[in-house]
C-alpha cells in the first residue's frame, strides 16, 4: 500500500509540473517591430505592351468545287490532313470527256486536211490566172474556200481546247498548301458546279492574328510608335487559351481603313509563323500550335525597351482614394504614400508620380505595416524580370 501511495503522489507531482510548464510556454514573449521586405525604387527597363482579344485566321482559304458535271470516282486525301499545292484530291469520271477531246482532235485533223487541199487549189488557180486558161472568178472562189476552212480550223481548235479544259476539270487538285476538311460528297455521287463545296482547304503557315482595338487606343499607339518606325516599332506575341505564351513572334501588316460604327473599334492584323510542333508520324497528322478561327490574346509589344521608375506589383495597394504604397522613412516607420501608375506590366508597377528614385518601399509583409509605426525592414526576395504587360 505504501508503494501505491508513493506512485500516486509522483503522478500528481509530474502532472502539476506539466501544467505549469504549459502555462509558461503559452505566455507571449515581448515582440519587436514586424519584419517586412523592402525594395529600393529604381529606374529599370521594361517592354511596354498592350493586350487585345484576337482571333487566328488562315491567310489562304479555298473552297473546292466541281467545274463540270460528272460522277465522283475517287477521293484521294485523308480528311483533316495537310496537302501540298498540286496534289490530286478528287478524281471525276473521265471517259466521256476524253472521248470529246478525241472527237475534237479528229475534227481538227479533218479540217486541216481540207484546208491543205484548198491551199493547193488556190495556188493552181492563181498560176492559171497568168495564162489565157485562168479565170478571176475561180481564183476568188478558191480564196473564199481557203479562208472559210481556216476559220473552221480555228473554231475546231477552240472546241478542242474547251474539251481539254473540261477533261482537266475531272482532276480536282490543291491550289495551295494547307489542311483539308472532311469531304461533303462521297464517291459514287454526281457532282456539278451547283453541288456546292466538296471540301475546304485552309493554309497553315503563316497565320493572321486579327484583333479590334478602340479608336482612342489606336490613336495613342499611333502617336507612340509612328515616330519610332511604325509597324517596325512593334512586334506581336500571343497568349494561347491555355495561358501559355506562344514562342513565335509576328509583325503588323495591315490596319483597316474604316471604323466599325457599332463598336467604335478599328481592326488590326498581324502575320505570325505557325510551324510544326509535333512532326508527322506513321499514320499521324501534322500538329501545329495555331488553328484557324482560334481565339487568343494578342500582345502588342514595343521593340525597344523603355526606362521607367518601377516597383514590384505586390507593393501597390488600393482604396477608394486610389493607389498607394508604404514607404519606410529614416526612422524605420511605415508611411503611406499616394502614387500614380503608368502603363505597367504583370510584375512591375510603373510610377509616374509619388515616389523618387532611391526610396524604400515595402513589398513583402505589407499587411503587417501600419501608418506611422516602426517596422523591421529587410531585403525583399527578388521577383522575376520585368516583361511586357
Amino acid at each position: 500500500m505504501m508503494r501505491l501511495g508513493l506512485a500516486i503522489k509522483r503522478f500528481w507531482f509530474v502532472l502539476a509540473l506539466a501544467v505549469a510548464s504549459g502555462r509558461a510556454d503559452a505566455q507571449p514573449a515581448p515582440g519587436g517591430p514586424p519584419a517586412v521586405g523592402v525594395v529600393r525604387v529604381a529606374t529599370q527597363q521594361i517592354t511596354q505592351s498592350n493586350e487585345f482579344v484576337g482571333r487566328i485566321q488562315s491567310i489562304g482559304r479555298v473552297s473546292l468545287v466541281a467545274r463540270v458535271t460528272a460522277f465522283l470516282e475517287q477521293r484521294l486525301f485523308v480528311e483533316g490532313a495537310e496537302v501540298k499545292k498540286g496534289d490530286l484530291l478528287y478524281l471525276l469520271e473521265q471517259p466521256p470527256f476524253q472521248a470529246q477531246v478525241d472527237f475534237n482532235k479528229a475534227n481538227v485533223a479533218q479540217l486541216q486536211a481540207q484546208h491543205t487541199f484548198a491551199e493547193q487549189q488556190l495556188a493552181r488557180a492563181e498560176y492559171l490566172l497568168k495564162t489565157v486558161a485562168g479565170q478571176q472568178q475561180t481564183v476568188d472562189q478558191d480564196v473564199s474556200n481557203e479562208r472559210s476552212l481556216a476559220a473552221q480550223i480555228a473554231s475546231a481548235q477552240a472546241n478542242l481546247q474547251t474539251a481539254q479544259i473540261n477533261l482537266g476539270y475531272t482532276e480536282i487538285r490543291a491550289l495551295i498548301d494547307g489542311k483539308i476538311s472532311a469531304t461533303a460528297v462521297t464517291e459514287g455521287n454526281v457532282v456539278s458546279p451547283t453541288s456546292g463545296t466538296l471540301a475546304t482547304l485552309v493554309s497553315q503557315d503563316p497565320m493572321y492574328a486579327i484583333f479590334p482595338i478602340a479608336v482612342r487606343t489606336a490613336l495613342e499607339l499611333r502617336d507612340k510608335y509612328v515616330p519610332k518606325g511604325g509597324f517596325r516599332a512593334v512586334v506581336i506575341r500571343l497568349r494561347l487559351p491555355t495561358g501559355k505564351i506562344y514562342d513565335q513572334v509576328g509583325h503588323l501588316d495591315y490596319v483597316s481603313p474604316t471604323i466599325d460604327q457599332n463598336t467604335d473599334t478599328i481592326t488590326l492584323r498581324g502575320v505570325i509563323p505557325n510551324p510544326v510542333v509535333i512532326p508527322k508520324g506513321p499514320g499521324q497528322p501534322i500538329v501545329r500550335e495555331l488553328t484557324d478561327q482560334e481565339f487568343v490574346t494578342v500582345l502588342l509589344e514595343g521593340v525597344q525597351p523603355v526606362e521607367v521608375l518601377g516597383i514590384p506589383r505586390a507593393a501597390v495597394l488600393s482604396d477608394q482614394q486610389g493607389d498607394y504604397v508604404y514607404v519606410v522613412d529614416a526612422q524605420n516607420r511605415a508611411q503611406v504614400r499616394r502614387i500614380h501608375l503608368g502603363q505597367s506590366t504583370p510584375t512591375t508597377a510603373v510610377i509616374t508620380s509619388g515616389l523618387s528614385d532611391g526610396e524604400l518601399v515595402i513589398s513583402e509583409g505589407v499587411q503587417r505595416a501600419r501608418p506611422g509605426e516602426v517596422v523591421s525592414p529587410g531585403p525583399a526576395i527578388p521577383g522575376p524580370p520585368a516583361s511586357g504587360g
